[in-house]
């Protein structure tokens, strides 16, 4: 296996139309609608990158929206790998929404999601390393460690947290007040 790749090696762009069952009470796309699509996205991106059946999303480190996506709009998702660990890539995301009767554009969403690529026992592997070459790649790979420290530190934070929080169901608590309806 090569040790490194370009994340041109890993850029998956995909562009749909925004359809009316895709619009929230505001008229503009649902949030939900384009997590999906981002997921899917980065997916594919990261099992380019690391040439294997199955890669699994690890977290989703952030989703920005940053512009309204309207009906009148496609919506174009490019994802990348922008920075890997041993086992761990992060797959960033730029989602460009463009007025279909103007033609304007404008960055709708970022965000960053990490994934594990897995052999056939289903156990993480160890994936190419990244060379940057864009501006913005250069850019994305020498602020990943930051963004990768601070995943391993709020992923502390949720297994402290599963020490804490209950599985029982509220109702069954006896800390929860249940108010009956009236």
């Amino acid at each position: 296996m090569t040790n490194y790749k370009h994340p041109n090696d890993s850029r998956v762009v995909s562009t749909d139309q925004v359809l009316v069952n895709d619009l929230n009470n505001y008229n503009t796309l649902f949030g939900g609608v384009l997590m999906k699509k981002l997921d899917n996205n980065a997916t594919l991106s990261a099992r380019r990158h690391a040439r294997v059946k199955e890669c699994v999303t690890a977290s989703t480190d952030s989703i920005d929206f940053l512009h309204p996506v309207r009906q009148t709009d496609s919506v174009c998702i490019e994802s990348f790998v922008s920075y890997t660990g041993t086992t761990s890539m992060e797959i960033f995301c730029k989602v460009i929404a463009e007025d279909m009767m103007t033609g304007e554009r404008k960055i709708a969403a970022t965000a960053f999601l990490t994934f594990v690529a897995l052999d056939e026992d289903k156990k993480a592997i160890q994936v190419p390393n990244i060379v940057p070459e864009s501006a913005e790649e250069k850019y994305l790979f020498e602020s990943g460690e930051k963004r990768a420290a601070m995943r391993r530190k709020r992923r502390e934070h949720s297994k402290e947290l599963t020490q804490i929080i209950g599985l029982e169901k509220p109702w069954e608590r006896g800390d929860i007040h249940v108010r009956k309806s009236e």
